[in-house]
């Protein structure tokens, strides 16, 4: 009797709104599944369950409508291109982001488009994109660039100490299943020291020595673990560090980031640096959570 072949496991979670941004990153998902062989999810939510949205039955049914050919659309367009992933259609009346967060409780990291249909031009990032992004314990990718998994260029990994190291391991099985190096880049503010009796005696050639032996010895344990990674290492101490990190994405297929979360006046939103990244960076962009307060820098 011939064994029965399971189908390969569902990875990416990946939100459809009928933006070219959406589509990009189903299709940008739709290579990943050939690279890792699974499938995706498509999902779309109208946001229409709650009471307060005191919606007409009528607009309802037309979002719904809506909502269920935007998803057959992308999910045709995707098959006509890549027939040999599978593709699971998920269709909702949740808000956005709470839908991509549910799915993906069952599944893996959820994709996103740099910029959704509504809202302002001036919002370069869509508020489904940054809510989701702010709130997940998961791992997100918002696609940017040239957003294809082909694209030359090394994984760009943002580091700054030891407890970035979780990040630096995510970022290093991306370049190996890329077959590509791995570029850290390690980047610091200066901090000087100001006059004054109380004033602190350290000054930016011992920051310089210090952030030097993190540098060495985060390469030193990912050579360990990973023994056929090639790496690279570079030390940048630059004012704006977000800058440095959008310079050097212009040059990278993935950038893996560590997503802080800050305490916005209108909820959790990524920090400040993670924010740059996501809506300037020049290639799509990867956010590894942290757990518990420390766990991670938040510059």
């Amino acid at each position: 009797m011939a064994a029965v072949q399971r189908p390969p496991r569902l990875g990416s979670v990946v939100g459809v709104d009928g933006s070219k941004s959406a589509l990009s990153a189903a299709l940008w998902s739709a290579e990943e599944a050939i690279l890792r062989v699974t499938g995706l999810f498509l999902v779309h939510a109208t946001d229409t369950e709650a009471p307060a949205r005191s919606l007409f039955q009528a607009e309802i049914d037309e979002s719904r409508r809506t909502g269920r050919e935007l998803l057959d659309v992308t999910a045709a367009t995707v098959s006509a291109r890549h027939p040999d992933v599978p593709v699971v259609k998920e269709f909702g009346d949740r808000p956005p982001s709470e839908a991509l967060r549910h799915t993906a409780a069952l599944s893996g990291t959820i994709v996103v488009g740099h910029r959704g249909r509504g809202g302002f031009a001036a919002l370069l990032l869509g508020s489904v994109g940054l809510r989701t992004a702010a709130t997940v314990d998961r791992p997100v990718v918002v696609v940017r660039g040239h957003s294809v998994p082909g694209r030359p260029g090394a994984v760009l990994a943002a580091v700054r100490d030891d407890h970035d190291l979780g990040c630096a391991r995510a970022a290093a099985r991306e370049a190996l299943l890329r077959q590509r190096t791995l570029r850290l880049l390690h980047g610091w503010r200066a901090v000087w020291a100001r006059r004054g009796r109380t004033a602190s005696r350290y000054h930016p050639c011992d920051q310089a020595a210090d952030h030097v032996l993190a540098r060495s010895r985060m390469e030193g344990l990912l050579r360990d673990e990973f023994p056929g990674l090639k790496t690279e290492i570079e030390g940048v101490r630059n004012p704006s560090v977000a800058g440095a990190l959008v310079e050097a994405s212009r040059d990278a297929c993935l950038l893996v980031v560590g997503g802080h979360r800050g305490p916005g006046c209108l909820g959790p939103t990524p920090g400040r640096t993670t924010l740059a990244l996501l809506q300037h960076a020049r290639c799509p962009v990867e956010l590894i959570p942290r757990h518990g307060p420390g766990h991670g820098s938040t510059s």
